[in-house]
């Protein structure tokens, strides 16, 4: 059983306050976090509102790193996680190796949110966590930046384009929404 602030994993299972948060099936897998190389499984993040992103450093929509980081300040006490998987599957615009990506973000940004190894987000090569939102929302990436919000219990998936900037109140509303639902086994 290992301690994760508040929280205790036991195998697929998140138990928090007496109740336990099932592990979507689709969501029990592990990535390499970028900046350590550690493999973390997305179970940690059960009963979270997740705001999933492929990111890229060198691209015109780079500048929303800061909202995002914005975002996941303000609101990830109430339980939203911004996780983001760097891709160079759009225009060449993540050249980098992770150690390269890692240092950008954290200079440039002061990224403090969640983010994983370099990974292909589309098409047959896609990383099952992509491949799994696309097929659930119907709208695999089509540029960097793409965000997929997916709620607590991890049933519901939605998807908002590159242009759509972290400070939007289409994507505000939306979060907020999936953030006063109660977790499950909590209602």
């Amino acid at each position: 059983m290992s301690r994760l602030t508040g929280a205790w994993l036991v195998g697929g299972l998140l138990a928090l306050s007496g109740s336990a948060l099932a592990c979507p099936a689709w969501l029990d897998q592990g990535f390499e976090r970028l900046q350590t190389g550690e493999r973390e499984s997305l179970c940690r993040y059960a009963g979270k509102v997740l705001l999933v992103v492929n990111t890229a450093s060198e691209c015109g929509y780079t500048g929303q790193y800061e909202g995002l980081e914005a975002l996941s300040r303000e609101l990830a006490p109430d339980g939203l996680v911004v996780l983001g998987f760097p891709s160079n599957d759009f225009g060449a615009q993540e050249p980098g190796d992770n150690a390269e990506i890692a240092r950008f973000c954290r200079t440039a940004y002061g990224i403090q949110f969640p983010m994983f190894g370099k990974s292909r987000v589309r098409g047959a090569a896609a990383n099952p966590l992509f491949a799994e939102l696309a097929r659930r929302s119907g709208d695999a990436p089509g540029w960097n930046f793409h965000k997929y919000l997916v709620d607590r219990s991890g049933t519901r998936v939605l998807s908002f384009g590159s242009e759509v900037r972290p400070d939007s109140a289409d994507l505000r509303r939306a979060i907020l929404a999936m953030l006063k639902d109660s977790p499950a086994g909590e209602r």
